[in-house]
């Protein structure tokens, strides 16, 4: 297959491109700037000079498929900057791709994207569950509206699905590349002491997911995939310290309703202050992270014959 991938140079992309490209895909990488076009080449992709920001039809080669990996992703922020790159790259992109002859597009959306706003807990929730296009949160606000789109442009031709991955993680994560700073500062708290269930989806298994969506699956339907094991949050940071030398068993806690308000009020401060980048806490950040959320994705593994290969164990052993 001729595959157009975009967010190459981003975690998941990193992984993706190679597998790609060993299973003898030829791989396209769309990508706005030419110093990563050596990155790229190195992964086993042909660099796609392109903006999806831009006002004109995105220049694609002729392709069989399109992997849309790219998103902004932040905790805090302005809406506007998420929705022009997460909604309306979206809609430019599913046109540039049915113009370049495209018959699947596979969107790579967010399990978040059915966390309410009052930070209800998710217990095996199903893709039957609402989402949010509206939410507080201009992350998962914009990903809940671009995988609508998507899945509305599925039809006869052109199969468009969307996989939900819950907390990204592998080598190289921002996650666990903070999380060493965040502890030893004593900038880290639990909520609850992260006592509850907590999905998670190491990025090889994201592969894995999109190798089966390319083949298999329903147009018009979105898919949740997590790692097998099941953890806590708690058991989850801890298994990401450990593997980088660090132990959790003096990091303090706090409760929800404490944390989301500090996280509110750093929110106002960062926004009165014109700081750039994230606060240190934030309402979106708390309400991703400090609540249970857990999803099946039976649906998943019978439908895409997606299994979750990669181990917990196995997924530790990639960051050394």
């Amino acid at each position: 297959m001729r595959i157009l991938v975009t967010g190459g140079t981003g975690l998941l992309g990193g992984r993706l491109i190679p597998k790609l490209a060993g299973n003898g895909h030829q791989v396209f990488a769309l990508t706005r700037s030419a110093p990563s076009h050596a990155k790229l080449r190195a992964l086993g992709a042909l660099p796609v000079d392109a903006n999806l920001e831009s006002n004109v039809l995105l220049p694609l080669p002729a392709v069989d498929a399109v992997v849309h990996a790219a998103a902004l992703f932040r905790f805090s922020g302005p809406r506007e900057p998420f929705f022009r790159t997460n909604v309306d790259g979206t809609v430019k992109l599913l046109a540039a791709a049915e113009k370049a002859g495209a018959t699947t597009f596979v969107h790579i959306s967010a399990a978040g994207v059915i966390m309410d706003d009052a930070g209800t807990p998710v217990r095996a929730a199903d893709e039957s569950a609402p989402t949010f296009p509206d939410h507080f949160s201009a992350y998962l606000a914009s990903k809940a509206r671009a995988e609508a789109i998507v899945l509305a442009a599925n039809k006869p031709g052109f199969r468009a699905l969307a996989l939900r991955p819950p907390a990204l993680w592998g080598p190289g994560d921002p996650f666990s590349r903070a999380l060493p700073k965040a502890i030893n500062a004593g900038n880290f708290a639990f909520i609850d002491r992260g006592d509850y269930a907590f999905a998670t989806c190491h990025v090889d298994n994201v592969v894995e997911a999109v190798q089966c969506a390319l083949e298999r699956g329903e147009g018009g339907r979105a898919y949740f995939i997590t790692d097998q094991e099941k953890r806590t949050f708690r058991e989850f940071v801890a298994s990401l310290a450990s593997v980088q030398g660090l132990s959790i068993e003096k990091i303090r806690s706090m409760p929800y309703w404490f944390a989301l308000t500090l996280g509110r009020l750093m929110d106002a401060a960062w926004a009165i202050l014109r700081k750039d980048g994230d606060p240190p806490v934030s309402r979106s950040m708390m309400r991703m992270i400090g609540r249970e959320f857990n999803v099946s994705d039976a649906a998943a593994r019978r439908e895409l014959g997606y299994i979750g290969r990669t181990s917990r164990a196995d997924g530790l052993g990639s960051y050394s």
